[in-house]
């Protein structure tokens, strides 16, 4: 065998197995590195003695695949892979991909559209009822009745719709031991009720009568209000502190989320990234040219999970949880030992990260006993005074992969919430990260700099960018480099209007900015964002919010992004009169466009700039 577990019948008869005890299905390529979620649970579940298959991107139309292995003894596993299908199919003009990074090669239709109902659907008409448990990121975030952007409507729990009989939410790995463990002791997955970090469906008269109730799914399709209360409920109980048993009615079914598992601990977390992953794709795409989606993170290391950040257009808070976990240094500097051992390696680790790069523990200790705050978050608008911002042992660990033999370079490309950052009163991680871990440029994520927009977006308002660029640059100064700042900016944000989308822009030119790449707004399932594009509204106020949703408002606020592309030129202009700043159409520095050729403008700064003219547009004697 070649490291890797069996993806064909030939590969588990060369183990001795007559059958697995569970095959793993997933939308994704096989590949065997810690930063594909399949890859972790089919090494967890292996550590724990099961026989585990895998059955990457299976063929659809039929059930051939599906019969790849024979019946599974316990049941099976599955997940559309690392992200959501219908974003790893279209752009957010809902146009088709031209390339699937977890395919090899790159190739797209490799999965289905809705892949992980797609897949239920074909395992219940080749096994009827045998156990089907969903997770992964699909599942996760489409836990719920909830608005999809691609069809532009309500759809009920991915439960139901699949017809799964257990759906695991978040990082899964100990809700996974322990339904595989019940499984093989013979419990019914029917009655397995009572596992943090799942959700399943009853009748309505066997709903338990403790717990919250959000608005069911008739209610929100039927009611954009009723829609924003039931997100807001769904958001305010993900933690496994104080988070309560929810449930939502759909029809004569019940859907119940049990709350959160509580995240792995530090044993925990460095009992997983020391499992023996191959940290490859699997030999049989080599003929493809590889997995693109290894590439990035091939030589990472992911040393934290949750994010307390929790920007309302992310899913992370809603997916890993906001509660901070982190990695010893001693796992960390272990895994940095066996990537040195890759044929591969060249001495540069590409990342040291996670959600959020520089977080290494709760935001506060409150948090340890009562939970994160319900409807708050630890740094917007402005950090919480009981933040405990401390960077020290996250530099400990980089300093000790630094002095590693064999280590050229120590990366950090992960996202770095610079708003923490300065509130850290140690600047030594802001000297080092400038002077060390980045190579040129570093990218960061103001996204806007309009207050109203920023609040909607749950991010720090811009003045606490213009204090980090400015230390940024002095820092690279001060070291004799020439270092880039590269913001990460979006346009069409719930909350963003037209003169939003002008202030953006004479920002960009303020700043000197000159952004290649913009992103639009994509409302992906299980966001607060996503909740506000739908609803216009705003889920913790019920307030009106302002959400572009004509394509060509949003191509005009995109435009404004890159004033200085003379493709976007006339809809720069039209955004400019619409907004009524014709002020910003002419020859002054602060102006985002000329005036057209022909105008009265135009006509008068020539008169005023002929060769051989003065200022009073007489000709100049000759000397």
């Amino acid at each position: 065998m070649n490291g890797f577990l069996p993806i064909t019948k030939e590969e588990m008869t060369e183990l001795g197995w007559d059958r697995p005890d569970f095959v793993y299905v997933s939308g994704d390529a096989y590949v065997d590195h810690p930063s594909f979620g399949a890859a972790i649970i089919t090494r967890v579940l292996t550590s724990q003695g099961f026989k585990i298959c895998v059955l990457a991107q299976p063929e659809w139309n039929s059930t051939r695949d599906f019969m790849r292995f024979g019946r599974p003894k316990y049941g099976f596993l599955l997940s559309s892979g690392n992200i959501d299908s219908m974003v790893a199919h279209y752009t957010v003009a809902k146009k088709p991909r031209s390339k699937d990074a977890y395919s090899p090669g790159g190739i797209m239709g490799k999965r289905p559209d809705r892949a992980v109902t797609v897949y239920c659907k074909k395992i219940r008409e080749t096994y009827n009822d045998i156990p089907v448990i969903i997770g992964g990121l699909e599942a996760s975030l489409r836990r719920f009745a909830h608005y999809d952007y691609w069809d532009n409507k309500i759809h009920p729990s991915i439960l139901f719709d699949s017809g799964a009989d257990l759906l695991i939410y978040g990082m899964g790995e100990n809700q996974t031991i322990e339904v595989a463990n019940r499984l093989k002791n013979g419990e019914d997955i029917h009655l397995m009720h009572d596992i943090k970090g799942t959700c399943y469906a009853v009748p309505v008269f066997e709903t338990p009568l403790y717990g919250k109730e959000c608005p069911s799914y008739e209610n929100v399709m039927k009611s954009k209000k009723e829609y924003a209360v039931s997100v807001r409920i769904e958001q305010d109980e993900q933690d496994h502190i104080r988070g309560k048993l929810l449930k939502q009615r759909h029809g004569d079914m019940m859907l119940v989320q049990n709350p959160p598992m509580p995240p792995l601990t530090r044993d925990e977390l460095d009992f997983v990234y020391s499992l023996p992953y191959t940290r490859d794709y699997h030999p049989v795409y080599k003929k493809f040219g590889g997995v693109p989606g290894l590439d990035e993170v091939k030589f990472s290391i992911t040393h934290n999970r949750g994010c307390f950040g929790a920007c309302n257009f992310c899913s992370l808070a809603f997916h890993q949880g906001r509660f901070v976990t982190s990695r010893s240094k001693k796992s960390i500097l272990a895994e940095a030992e066996k990537l040195k051992q890759l044929p591969d390696f060249k001495g540069y680790i590409h990342d040291v990260g996670g959600p959020t790069a520089n977080f290494r523990y709760p935001s506060c200790e409150k948090q340890l006993k009562s939970g994160l705050c319900k409807g708050k978050k630890c740094l917007a608008p402005s950090p919480c005074p009981a933040l405990k911002a401390d960077e020290t042992e996250y530099l400990d660990v980089l300093r000790e992969l630094r002095k590693l033999p064999g280590i050229k370079k120590v990366f950090i490309r992960s996202g770095i919430r610079y708003d923490f950052m300065l509130k850290d009163k140690n600047d030594d991680f802001f000297k080092e990260l400038v002077k060390y871990h980045i190579s040129g440029q570093l990218k960061v994520a103001p996204e806007h700099c309009s207050a109203a927009v920023l609040d909607k977006m749950g991010k720090p308002h811009i003045d606490a960018y213009i204090e980090f660029s400015k230390k940024y640059f002095d820092y690279t100064k001060h070291i004799g480099k020439e270092q880039y700042l590269v913001p990460y900016l979006m346009s069409s944000h719930p909350g963003a209007t037209l003169k939003d989308a002008v202030k953006l822009a004479e920002f960009i030119k303020k700043e000197h900015l000159h952004p290649e790449q913009v992103q639009d707004y994509y409302p992906t399932p299980g966001t607060i964002s996503t909740a506000m594009f739908y609803t216009e509204l705003d889920p913790y106020t019920l307030e009106p919010v302002y959400v572009a949703k004509n394509p060509h408002d949003k191509a005009m606020q995109r435009a404004l992004m890159q004033y200085f592309n003379p493709k976007n030129y006339d809809l720069v202009e039209e955004a400019l009169k619409r907004s009524g700043r014709q002020d910003l159409i002419g020859f002054g520095s602060n102006c985002l466009i000329k005036p057209r050729p022909g105008t009265k403008q135009t006509n008068a700064k020539q008169s005023h700039g002929k060769k051989g003219n003065n200022r009073y547009g007489k000709k100049k004697k000759k000397q």
